[in-house]
């Protein structure tokens, strides 16, 4: 099967295009102008084009059967908000618009769990669980839930023909090759930095991106057409102390040393989004959209993509011990010392 693949040289675009060619798929890559085209996979071919140019998605679409639409602007502040609506929402309408037109059967579109609500205290929240207007917090969580709301019309149209639309929603993606890298990948990074002693914590769910990827292929091949399937770990549903203690102990670094406020939390990110609003026009260090995310649980239930889908559940030590060593790798973070390795051991 040919498959475009937008997004493909992003942390989880990347992945999802290696695993469609380890199954045989052809594998076309939707490149932005100017993207580092070395980070595509070996073995896909590429086309230039961006989602905000119907001809450039014409030309993109043209001979294939499938689309994975893995592309969309994923930030937590933005110079000019409305680059979320353009990219995520109008790009996901005018892809799909074209892809049907072109007689493209199959569309898997990546989502997000910021589309899921919050389930009732001791619960985790499902494909079902209701999305209130206090749970979309931030552009980015906004236009990410119209996005989807817009896919999944594709596979129930009003009129005009019904595309086959399978809608898949990663939690907090985790692993080796987050390069840019994302929001979540940065609290890696900068907690093996020293730079976050303290932490908010917040009930979240973290899931490896090698079956992020499985799972966009599982559901290419399984999914339900107009379904939704969570991507994410069972034991990855922890609180973000524990999981940057368990980050300490397999990198060998100190563990956290104690929690922030909230209040202080919220005063730090209004005050650095101000100035990133009106005076530095560039990413606030401590966005404040982020710090209203901590203030929902976000952990959420993967049986049906378990059950339905086959999604895979890595162990969460052995993923964070692939992203811990990649960083390290990377020179983006720092090796253990012996005396940090015995610390982070005694806390375990």
């Amino acid at each position: 099967m040919r498959v475009l693949v937008t997004g493909a040289t992003g942390f989880i675009g990347h992945h999802v295009a290696s695993a469609l060619l380890a199954e045989g798929h052809d594998v076309r890559c939707l490149t932005r102008p100017g993207s580092r085209r070395e980070a595509l996979p070996a073995g896909s071919a590429w086309v230039e084009g961006d989602l905000r140019s119907r001809a450039d998605l014409v030309c993109a679409v043209r001979g294939c059967d499938a689309v994975v639409h893995a592309g969309a602007f994923y930030a937590l502040w933005a110079v000019d908000p409305r680059e979320f609506y353009e990219v995520n929402v109008e790009g996901t309408r005018r892809l799909l618009e074209v892809a049907r037109a072109a007689g493209v059967r199959r569309v898997v579109y990546t989502s997000s769990v910021s589309c899921v609500g919050e389930a009732a205290p001791g619960r985790l929240a499902d494909e079902e669980t209701p999305v209130r207007p206090a749970d979309l917090v931030g552009d980015y969580k906004r236009s990410k839930w119209e996005a989807e709301r817009v896919a999944l019309s594709f596979a129930r149209p009003v009129r005009g023909p019904a595309l086959e639309v399978v809608a898949v929603l990663p939690a907090s993606t985790i692993g080796p090759g987050d390069a840019r890298p994302t929001p979540t990948g940065q609290i890696i990074r900068d907690f093996l930095a020293g730079k976050m002693p303290r932490v908010i914590d917040t009930p979240m769910s973290f899931v490896d991106v090698r079956d992020v990827a499985a799972g966009h292929v599982l559901a290419l091949e399984r999914g339900q057409s107009g379904r939704r399937y969570i991507l994410t770990s069972r034991e990855g549903n922890v609180g973000l102390a524990a999981f940057l203690a368990l980050v300490a102990e397999v990198a060998g670094v100190r563990p956290p040393r104690g929690r922030v406020p909230y209040w202080l939390a919220w005063l730090a990110g209004a005050a650095s989004t101000l100035v990133a609003d009106h005076v530095t026009r560039r990413p606030p260090r401590v966005p404040l959209a982020g710090v209203r995310m901590a203030s929902h649980r976000m952990q959420f239930d993967p049986t049906r993509a378990i059950e339905e889908l086959g999604l895979p559940q890595t162990p969460l030590r052995d993923t964070v011990r692939a992203a811990v060593a990649w960083f390290q790798g990377k020179r983006w973070a720092p090796a253990a010392t012996p005396s940090a390795v015995r610390t982070s051991r005694r806390s375990a």
